[in-house]
């Protein structure tokens, strides 16, 4: 009885669709996840409006994952549990598996984290947590023990302990306490064991900028989550930190597009140099552990100090060699980078539509897929999805003529860049 029981078994697994995608349910943990070239990842949020009131409904959210489907994403990041998105967001992905047994999506799921008396006119008391700190991460926990088969991976806080998160930073002790909690759960057994505690935050933050972050509970972080998530934006450094940006005076005699996949590729350069930086330190005090990207991107439109105005680094074009430079860079390094990301919101600065943040999508508003994308809607691989009702087209009609009106070429002549 226990041989053909046995037997039985054997067979219901071999037949199965998840034996079929070679997957089980508790397969795919996030130490797997992470660095796994087949494992594209981006960062999603998907309002549409000019206000985050107007939530997207499970139907929408299905939408865009069949969109993101479409170009290998397998991991996405989220920021937040208090809005409604996110529940609707797992949701969406427990119907599309349940629709189809090889859709395989996973979470980086994330519990925004302030200091107390963020967002206010008061005092900013870094040391002490705001009001719904608590709330947060008491949501992450419901949510990551109803969906352990999606979320592998709970973020605390975003940009938390950069100092120039001046509406709401916090002192590392807030983000290694909620750390220190959620670790002690898994070993209580109330979390997933292979479930992976980190905090996603600017590489300075890390320790890998100005001396002043290098204090003893950033250590003690450190040495807690299970890898580092850190973010890298060269092209905000285009404006505040511009050593790298613009033209080198032996690239004087190239075209203007030479002129500017130089500069793209020292901005590459320069985020190599962030992450190295954070590997560099952490080591510096006895741990080595992953280091991954949680953010990084490159807007398409700016007018502010980025766009032609300013810095002239805000264009498709400069967007798109970014992104695909960064995908190689970090694919062949076993790098997961959680790129900034897939649809614009345009929520974000809903007083400057042509504001930079609204405009960090691979994909608009308006259904049309950037430059990035280009050659992915060539390939047909959007062929009958929908975003808002469209189909999913190229912007500028795909004519590379007047995408190349739009670009500019950095005006500063660069003298000390090595």
């Amino acid at each position: 009885m226990n041989k053909l029981f046995t037997i039985l078994i054997f067979l219901f697994v071999a037949c199965s669709p998840l034996k079929k995608s070679g997957l089980h349910p508790n397969y795919m943990t996030a130490r797997k996840l992470l660095g796994n070239v087949n494992y594209q990842a981006i960062c999603y949020g998907g309002y549409r409006t000019q206000t985050r009131d107007t939530e997207p409904t499970i139907a929408e959210i299905k939408g865009d994952l069949k969109i993101l489907a479409a170009i290998n994403i397998k991991i996405i990041r989220t920021y937040n549990v208090h809005y409604k998105q996110t529940a609707n967001l797992l949701q969406a992905i427990r119907e599309l598996k349940k629709e189809d047994a090889n859709f395989e999506l996973y979470v980086m799921l994330g519990a925004w984290i302030d200091c107390k008396n963020a967002w206010t006119d008061k005092t900013h008391i870094r040391s002490e947590d705001s009001e719904r700190n608590p709330t947060e991460i008491k949501e992450a926990v419901r949510l990551a023990n109803l969906y352990p088969d999606i979320i592998k991976i709970i973020s605390v806080g975003n940009e938390a302990m950069v100092k120039w998160a001046w509406s709401y930073y916090v002192d590392p002790s807030i983000i290694l306490k909620w750390v220190n909690y959620l670790q002690d759960l898994k070993k209580q057994q109330q979390l997933p064991k292979n479930l992976w505690i980190t905090s996603s935050d600017n590489f300075a933050s890390w320790g890998g900028g100005d001396k002043d972050y290098h204090v003893d509970d950033l250590n003690k972080l450190i040495k807690t989550v299970d890898y580092i998530s850190m973010h890298t934006y060269p092209m905000h450094d285009t404006h505040y930190n511009p050593a790298f940006w613009g033209i080198k005076e032996n690239e004087q005699q190239l075209s203007e597009k030479d002129k500017i996949d130089s500069a793209m590729k020292r901005a590459v350069n320069y985020s190599m140099m962030q992450y190295q930086s954070v590997v560099s330190y952490m080591k510096s005090i006895g741990v080595n552990k992953p280091v991954h990207i949680g953010e990084t991107g490159w807007a398409t439109q700016s007018n502010e100090q980025y766009g032609n105005d300013g810095s002239k680094a805000t264009d498709e074009y400069k967007s798109a060699k970014y992104y695909k430079l960064m995908r190689e860079w970090t694919n062949k390094s076993g790098i997961t980078c959680f790129y900034f990301e897939a649809f614009d919101e345009n929520w974000k600065n809903s007083s400057n539509p042509f504001g930079s943040e609204n405009h960090f999508g691979l994909i608009d508003l308006q259904s049309q897929a950037k430059y990035a994308l280009w050659d992915s809607v060539d390939k047909g691989v959007f062929k009958g999805l929908m975003l808002s009702g469209k189909p999913i087209v190229k912007t500028y009609n795909g004519s590379e003529k007047e995408l190349w009106l739009d670009v500019k070429t950095p005006t500063s002549i660069l003298k000390n860049w090595f």
